[in-house]
C-alpha cells in the first residue's frame, strides 16, 4: 500500500512539474542576421554576442562551415 501511494505521489509531482515548466512565448520567433561588424573567423560565440549587442541585437552565435557570426533577436 505504501509503495503504491508513493508511486502515485511521484506521478502527480511529475505532472505538476511539467505544468510549471517555462514555455516559450507563443508567436515569438528568433530572427538571425549576419553581423556587419564582426571581422575574421568566428571562433567564440561569446565574442560574437558582444559585437552583436553593440549592433543592437540581443546576442549572437558562430554558425556554418565558414564560421560566420550571426546576430539574433526576438522578432
Amino acid at each position: 500500500m505504501m509503495k503504491r501511494s508513493l508511486g502515485i505521489f511521484f506521478l502527480l509531482l511529475i505532472v505538476l512539474a511539467s505544468e510549471w515548466a517555462v514555455q516559450p512565448a507563443e508567436g515569438r520567433r528568433v530572427c538571425q542576421s549576419q553581423s556587419h561588424k564582426f571581422k575574421g573567423a568566428c571562433t567564440s560565440s561569446h565574442n560574437c554576442g558582444l559585437v552583436c549587442r553593440n549592433e543592437g541585437f540581443s546576442g549572437g552565435k558562430c554558425r556554418g562551415f565558414r564560421r560566420r557570426c550571426f546576430c539574433t533577436k526576438l522578432c
